[in-house]
């Protein structure tokens, strides 16, 4: 199995429990798999990808956290620190 390649427009290189995506102009997005298979990212990620816009954008820790409960319930806290996109469960 390939450890790296492409999709898309984005560049992936899977590590440890991750994978990187590089994208055509440069940002870079590194995720996390949970032991479930989800996506989960903490502050430090986040701060890497803002960081990597081609118009770099800095916070402190402080505002990413309040960034990131202002997007409650769409991202939930799956452990201290680490977010995930929360489930979208289809209306019966």
């Amino acid at each position: 199995m390939s450890r790296s390649g492409e999709a898309g427009t984005y560049f992936y290189r899977v590590h440890g429990v991750g994978c990187l995506f590089i994208g055509p102009g440069g940002s870079e997005i590194d995720v996390d798999f949970a032991a479930d298979g989800a996506e989960i990212f903490d502050l430090w990620r986040l701060r890497l990808y803002g960081r990597s816009l081609p118009e770099p954008f800095e916070l402190t820790e402080h505002d990413l956290r309040a960034a990131v409960e202002s997007l409650k319930p769409l991202l939930v806290e799956v452990q201290p620190g680490w977010f995930s996109v929360a489930e979208v469960r289809a209306s019966a």
